[in-house]
């Protein structure tokens, strides 16, 4: 079985390639054509470590993200998040190959936004907020570089010092970062990148302005306040996982019959004249696009 690093992985991952792949396996998962059940958590006796296991299945592949997070990990040259996502074919059993579990949630986690904005978004984008300095930050900046390279792309974080120090930081000659209090005007675009469990934007809803969020994936977090929530059209990735992780949607007391499935836009876009906002909570289906991309290459 090939083992990719997680450089490796990366570029098994084009944004381009990755996104066309998820859009078809939105659509299968939403038809039933993929298995994928409740993830697996187990503490280690002692408290110290967390194992999650999240397999799924289609008639193509079988997959399985391991990851181990290890908070005291935390200040040492040890990740906190380490794992593997494992890839066997559905007919033989053969194990194909094994790619780096964070990586593989990185990338195919912003490029569901990214899908969500092909689906959704209202006209060209030419202007996007993102909200955070973490992790995904640096993967929505670089999904949007692949894929809108002419977007004007601001950044809010925690301080101005660490939002100046993103911006410089991930920027690159053909693909700048600016500070947010740097762009005038309106976005079309708003993504919420973090951790938070306090709102952190809650902006008139417009329907020019597409909001998605991307962190706040247990109950008590939030970053989408509920003047946003509560008067624009609701969207999720995954309808199952949603009711029970969408911080946003949990604690704007939302009545989930009034939410769709990112599924539904295939060929039934949004009307113009209501807001958006899509949530993305993940699922175990997005890994196995991801590798249903490498695997086409094998």
């Amino acid at each position: 079985m090939k083992q990719y690093s997680a450089p490796q992985t990366r570029a098994l991952l084009p944004y381009p390639a990755l996104v066309d792949t998820l859009a078809q396996t939105v659509q299968d998962y939403a038809e039933g054509l993929i298995r994928c059940p409740e993830r697996l958590s187990v503490p280690a006796p002692d408290g110290t470590g967390l194992l999650m296991s999240m397999p799924t299945a289609s008639r193509d592949l079988l997959v399985t993200k391991i990851l181990t997070i290890c908070p005291e990990n935390a200040g040492t040259d040890r990740p906190t998040i380490q794992g593997v996502v494992t890839c066997a074919d559905a007919r033989t059993g053969t194990f194909l190959f094994s790619l780096d579990g964070p990586t593989v949630t990185m990338r195919r986690t912003s490029a569901i936004s990214m899908l969500g904005i092909r689906l959704l978004a209202r006209g060209p984008v030419r202007h996007v907020l993102m909200i955070g300095t973490g992790a995904q930050a640096i993967a929505h900046a670089d999904a949007l570089a692949a894929l809108y390279p002419h977007a004007t792309v601001a950044v809010r974080g925690r301080s101005p010092e660490r939002t100046e120090a993103f911006c410089r930081q991930h920027s690159t000659p053909s693909f700048p970062l600016i500070p947010e209090d740097a762009h005038d005007g309106p976005f079309d675009v708003v993504l919420t990148l973090t951790s938070s469990t306090a709102i952190l934007y809650d902006a008139p809803a417009d329907p020019k302005c597409l909001v998605i969020g991307v962190g706040a994936y247990r109950p008590e977090m939030i970053e989408v306040g509920p003047n946003i929530v509560q008067n624009s059209l609701l969207y999720v990735d995954d309808p199952i996982g949603a009711p029970t992780e969408a911080g946003d949607l949990i604690q704007a007391g939302v009545n989930w019959q009034d939410v769709t499935p990112l599924a539904a836009a295939f060929g039934n876009p949004p009307p113009t004249s209501k807001p958006v906002f899509f949530k993305s909570v993940g699922c175990a289906a997005w890994d196995l696009a991801a590798c249903r991309v490498v695997a086409a290459h094998q």
